[in-house]
């Protein structure tokens, strides 16, 4: 995954609505050999603007419409001044297919998000020195990659609710008991953990944290039933043992989706990046 990035090629297809303070446009980009689709959107100027890449949970691929996921986080984003732009990811709604077993290890994820940096650094109302990226649930896992691949991409992270960064603890929660025959494909294809623990390890982003470069915020409902709060608290103690400016806030009460704490994750997340980018 940690191959020289080809992000380029940033289009718009077409223009979703034009607001006093900003204007939503859905584009593709080119990711490797594939064409990623995804959302922009842009205040209202011509900047530069700091940017702020978004990566979405899990969605099934087959239901997922574009810049589903995130909707919320957009539009405050926008309108605190960051260029947005929200990847689809490959295999999600226009971009490019690719084959199951690529859309199960979301290591190509990682690279779409990767090249969406690429991609808008090469944008004239971007300021390419002010780049984060924000991801929840699956796309938390997401920006963990990221992060690990690629350290120095961006300038700060965020995640919220994230996945394991234990690759195996997400392959037994989610892909075991939803997806039984993506899960038997990949032991057949990779062979078990039992029999591979290498492989799986090498898949894990906690094997790299070390490699991280960037302050990392992590927020995570202390009730969570999708993606435990143990998961977050050994990102964290991980992270700290391998020298990475991590912080996590856990909210008492909020299960997976935030509801009566999203504005404090917002607005914590607005002086998170203000402060780093």
């Amino acid at each position: 995954m940690r191959e020289p990035l080809t992000g380029r090629g940033l289009r718009v297809t077409r223009t979703v609505t034009e607001q006093p303070g900003y204007t939503q446009q859905e584009i593709t980009y080119r990711s490797d050999d594939l064409t990623i689709s995804g959302e922009l959107f842009r205040p209202t100027g011509r900047g530069p603007f700091p940017a702020i890449v978004l990566n979405h949970g899990y969605i099934d691929p087959a239901y997922y419409e574009t810049g589903q996921g995130l909707a919320r986080e957009q539009l405050w984003l926008v309108q605190a001044g960051y260029v947005v732009l929200h990847t689809d990811y490959r295999g999600h709604a226009t971009s490019d297919d690719v084959p199951q077993v690529d859309l199960e290890s979301r290591l190509g994820y990682a690279r779409d998000a990767a090249n969406a940096v690429r991609a808008l650094r090469q944008q004239p109302y971007v300021d390419g020195e002010r780049v984060g990226m924000l991801g929840r649930s699956m796309g938390g896992g997401v920006t963990q990659n990221v992060l690990v691949a690629y350290p120095g991409l961006v300038d700060a992270a965020v995640v919220y609710a994230s996945v394991s960064s234990d690759f195996v603890e997400n392959v037994r929660q989610f892909t075991e008991p939803n997806r039984p025959e993506a899960a038997q494909g990949y032991h057949d294809q990779f062979g078990t953990p039992r029999s591979a623990p290498e492989f799986y390890d090498g898949l894990s982003p906690r094997t790299y944290f070390d490699r991280i470069t960037e302050p990392v915020l992590s927020l995570h409902g202390a009730v969570d039933a999708t993606c435990p709060p143990r998961w977050a608290r050994d990102t964290q103690r991980l992270m700290t043992r391998a020298g990475v400016d991590a912080t996590l806030e856990l909210y008492d009460g909020e299960d997976h989706t935030f509801y009566s704490r999203w504005e404090d994750s917002i607005r914590r997340t607005d002086r998170f990046f203000e402060r780093h980018l």
